[in-house]
């Protein structure tokens, strides 16, 4: 099997090892299994025991490391396409929703901050999307009108009065639409405020089979101890094999670069979001300690084995760089890693039950919103656990795609 993450991630490299959990010694039982250690598991049990529910959750490896330790954490309401592209996929006013429950998932965030403290690196930043071709400025005027028609709190950046230190045509600028995390620190504290709330947590435990019964599904891992829970939900990315043979996304490989910390200033206004508006786009962000990370350069999954060809798109990025700060003399890039990178039609992942399977339940982050959707299946699943469901359920629902 392909490895999802290749090179040296930052975040899981500049933190130290911050806990380690023991993996399954014995059979167990539980309410609600959570399969997937990553911020998108941790997310999802810090919503359910905070409702109350006894929890389980089970890694096969290393707790946040994988596909969280390659997530640039770059947060924002907006979603991977621009909002009339998505008008062929679906109404616009589920466009709209989205955006409005991006915003939603990025104040829960705020929320966590207020009440157990910023032990994450979090902070709100304004987002900016942007092009730097004259062929694209209509589509910038476009998205911008429809958030401003929408209630969203965005400007339109005319590229004759450039506020910043790079080249751009035209952009649509989102007040307080983003925010930035440590993803590694976030998903620990997680797990530290869901453990201290009851949640069991087991790394270095791997489900390897599944048997589905009417009221209850078992889980058995890999030394042969099982789990017996009344709902699994599977947290687990883009390695859903064991579970479905559902073709849930489109994987590519994303390329990201980190500096070492920058002395200078980097001149970067309000250290905002960065997206651009290529095909496969481009996105920048700062970090507390001055670094600058930069992603992108996206191939098909299949390339990443390719190591002559990562170093080929790391350099790109680093040029890119180098171009936009060129007055900054001692940029140096430290780290260089890659990682799959999962699209949908919609850009929107994957929340509720198994068409087949009323005891399996899946919360899929895919697209560039994964920790946002990870937020809103954390609400929504731990609702409908309690026999309340969301009017949002629909919008991402695992058989929408189905003829």
């Amino acid at each position: 099997m392909q490895e999802y993450v290749k090179g040296k991630p930052i975040f899981t490299n500049i933190n130290k090892v911050i806990k380690q959990y023991p993996y399954l010694t014995n059979n167990i039982q539980t309410d609600v299994l959570i399969v997937g250690g990553g911020v998108t598991g941790a997310i999802c049990s810090y919503y359910f025991t905070k409702n109350n529910i006894k929890t389980v959750l089970m890694e096969k490896s290393r707790v946040g490391h994988l596909s969280t330790s390659v997530t640039t954490s770059l947060l924002q309401y907006e979603l991977d396409d621009n909002a009339l592209e998505l008008k062929e996929v679906m109404e616009l006013e589920k466009v709209i929703r989205a955006y409005e429950l991006g915003l939603y998932a990025l104040d829960e965030i705020e929320k966590f901050t207020m009440k157990y403290g910023n032990n994450f690196d979090y902070i709100k930043r304004d987002t900016l999307l942007y092009t730097n071709k004259d062929t694209e400025k209509k589509a910038m005027k476009n998205e911008f009108e429809i958030r401003k028609e929408n209630g969203f709190d965005v400007e339109y950046i005319d590229g004759d009065i450039n506020p910043y230190s790079f080249s751009l045509k035209a952009g649509v600028l989102s007040k307080s639409g983003g925010a930035e995390i440590d993803p590694y620190k976030f998903t620990h504290e997680l797990l530290r405020v869901g453990t201290e709330k009851g949640l069991k947590v087991y790394e270095n435990t791997e489900a390897i089979k599944i048997q589905y019964n009417d009221e209850f599904v078992e889980v058995e891992t890999t030394y042969g101890y099982k789990v017996k829970a009344k709902k699994v939900i599977v947290a687990t990315g883009y390695n859903t094999d064991l579970f479905t043979h559902r073709k849930f996304a489109t994987k590519s490989n994303t390329f990201n670069i980190a500096t070492k910390p920058i002395k200078d200033d980097i001149g970067l206004k309000n250290n905002i979001l960065i997206r651009d508006n290529e095909d496969p786009y481009n996105y920048l962000r700062t970090t507390k300690d001055n670094r600058i990370i930069i992603g992108g350069e996206d191939v098909d999954f299949t390339e990443i084995e390719n190591e002559k060809l990562a170093m080929k798109k790391y350099d790109i990025l680093e040029q890119r760089l180098k171009h936009m700060f060129n007055h900054l003399k001692d940029m140096e890039i430290e780290y260089k890693y890659c990682g799959c990178f999962a699209s949908t039609k919609d850009n929107l992942g994957f929340i509720g039950p198994d068409p087949k399977h009323k005891n399996l339940w899946y919360c899929l982050g895919y697209g560039a919103n994964g920790i946002l959707f990870a937020i809103l299946g954390g609400l929504i699943l731990s609702d409908l656990y309690n026999g309340k469901k969301s009017k949002d359920i629909d919008l991402f629902k695992v058989d929408r795609f189905d003829n």
